[in-house]
């Protein structure tokens, strides 16, 4: 397999055909998929946010078969690599790709089949600028049934502290290649945001690599 362009990824990735293949996908891929499975609504229909190459779609949504997993992504070359991944999953739960950008106003507009009961964001919201976070739980909010559940994984800095040197690391290569980019505080940008669009928190669970999964409700 060889390397593809570099596009807003932050590894360097395999690309067979159009299949991509993330190395830090294939570390987090079952842990990821173990927490939602406990966290997360086993049926109804979830939506996800920014999903890359496609791969966790393919794993969680192969382990989720009386849920319907809506994916995609705005990036072209992101959805050209779910396409391949759901045409070779074969999995009857698994649609998408949509190019769905939650940066834009009333992007939640486009979608006629909501109240969803789930909605799904990977490693979205520090390799983007913050309104990409604003409009997403923004979506959310008028998005998910009552009771329903949206979740997210990756880096956060806590009560305005990193919680490891390797983040604060991090922090700073994100934002050396664009200065929207970041790891967000939980307790200083997230919450605000779920507080606004009546979603509460329900569980913080630590993941490795200094990573948190976080699962909100729909109030």
């Amino acid at each position: 397999m060889k390397k593809p362009p570099k596009e807003t990824a932050l590894e360097d990735r395999a690309i067979e055909g159009a299949k991509l293949y993330s190395p830090s996908t294939a570390r987090n891929r079952d842990v990821i998929r173990d927490v939602l499975l406990k966290t997360m609504p086993q049926e109804g229909r979830i939506l996800e946010i920014g999903a890359g190459t496609g791969e966790h779609a393919v794993h969680i949504a192969g382990a989720l078969p009386e849920a319907i997993w809506f994916t995609g992504d705005p990036d072209e070359t992101a959805r050209a690599s779910i396409a391949a991944w759901i045409t070779g999953a074969g999995l009857d739960n698994l649609q998408g790709p949509h190019a769905i950008d939650v940066t834009a106003q009333d992007w939640e507009a486009a979608l006629d089949d909501a109240p969803y009961d789930g909605i799904v964001s990977i490693n979205m919201i520090h390799i983007a600028p913050f309104e990409a976070a604003t409009g997403l739980f923004a979506g959310a909010g008028r998005l998910l049934r009552p009771g329903g559940k949206l979740f997210l994984y990756g880096p956060f800095a806590r009560n305005g502290a990193h919680t490891a040197p390797s983040n604060e690391a991090f922090n700073e290569s994100l934002k050396a290649r664009d200065p929207r980019w970041g790891v967000r505080d939980f307790e200083g940008d997230i919450l605000p945001l779920a507080q606004k669009n009546s979603l509460s928190l329900e569980e913080i669970v630590e993941m490795p690599a200094n990573n948190l999964s976080v699962i909100f409700r729909k109030n």
